[in-house]
This record gives C-alpha cells, structure tokens and sequence, in this order.
C-alpha cells in the first residue's frame, strides 16, 4: 500500500532511455519549454499515452457506449485547450507530446510577453508572480484551462506590476526592437538553443 505521506509515481520513464535520439529529444523538450527535469516531461508524456489508450478504448467499444465516453474525453481536452470543439476521437491519436507542454503556464506565460524567455517565465511563476483571474499559481506545470488563458497577469501586489519595473521596461524593448516573424519565430521559442 506504501506510506499515504509519500506521493505515488506519476509518470512512467522510457522504454530505452540511453538510446541517443531519445536522449536528444528530450533534451530538446527541456530547453525548449524551460522543464526543470525530465521527471516533467514523462509525467506529461505519460498524461498524453493515458488520453490515447482512453481513446483506442472507446474505439473498440460499441456505438452507443462509445458515444457517451468520446463525448467526456474530448469535452476534456477541449477544455483544456489541447484539441478545438470540432476535433474528432482520431485527433486524440494524433497528438503530440508539444501540444500538452504549450498548454503549461510556463509556457503561456511566455508566449503571452510576460517575461523574456522560458526560464525566466519560471522563475517569475514560482516566486508568485503570477496570477489567473486574480489566483496565485506557483506551479509553472500547471495546465491552463482554455477559459481562463486570457486571465494571465502579474499579481497585482507584485513589484513586476509596475510598468516602470526594469524587467516590464527590457521586456517592451525587446519586444520593439525584435517584431515576430516566422524567420525569428524559433529562435524566441528557443528551439534552436539546443542541439
């Protein structure tokens, strides 16, 4: 049974975790989402072969008792903000591990403007920040829901509130002097950080 003070495990490690695309590939995911380990990302990884293996499930049932399960499932992942309201049960087998890592807070923190890189998205996260709809959320690996995306800000008792704070003022500049284009698109998402 284990002792209830101590967490289970949430996540399952690789089949073959010393094969070198694998170790490159997760290395990627990991500078390009700013993860603190790789325990982060099995443990999405392993949320997104559960989504799956619930859909293939639903597949192999009959109509009328699959109907009511896909509806759930894909309520859930639409409300999550991973497939759209018009996404059928093969989606489900077609996502990716990087649509469940562009859902973190994390991640849309940054991709919002609100702080320099993914890293730094981190940081200003754990320190609290940040708020969602006037919630402090010091889990950078929380996924935010579809509806309360636009509700990201920087707490209002924050220092970073201030528009006069230097990193809001360095943040402005940047954001002036580097327009986004699909050219430098990458290099701001950090994907060519790592090889």
């Amino acid at each position: 049974m284990g002792d209830p003070k101590k967490q289970p495990k949430k996540y399952e490690t690789p089949r073959f975790p010393w094969r070198i695309d694998v170790l490159q590939s997760e290395l990627k995911l990991l500078g390009q989402y700013g993860l603190r380990n790789k325990r982060e990302l099995w443990r999405h990884k392993t949320m997104l072969s559960k989504f799956r293996g619930i859909a293939r499930s639903i597949l192999g049932l009959p109509k009328e008792e699959g109907e009511k399960l896909k509806g759930q499932l894909l309520a859930r992942l639409n409300r999550l903000g991973i497939l759209s309201e018009t996404a059928a049960l093969d989606d489900v087998l077609d996502l990716a591990i990087e649509d469940i890592l562009e859902r973190r807070l994390q991640s849309l923190v940054f991709q919002r403007g609100l702080a320099k890189s993914a890293h730094q998205a981190r940081q200003l996260i754990t320190h609290g920040h940040i708020t969602i709809g006037g919630k402090k959320v010091t889990s950078p690996s929380y996924l935010v829901l579809r509806d309360q995306e636009s509700h990201i800000v920087y707490a209002p008792t924050s220092s970073i509130a201030n528009p006069d704070h230097p990193l809001r003022q360095s943040i402005a500049s940047r954001a002036s002097k580097e327009p986004i284009n699909e050219t430098n698109k990458e290099d701001i998402r950090g994907v060519g950080s790592v090889k």
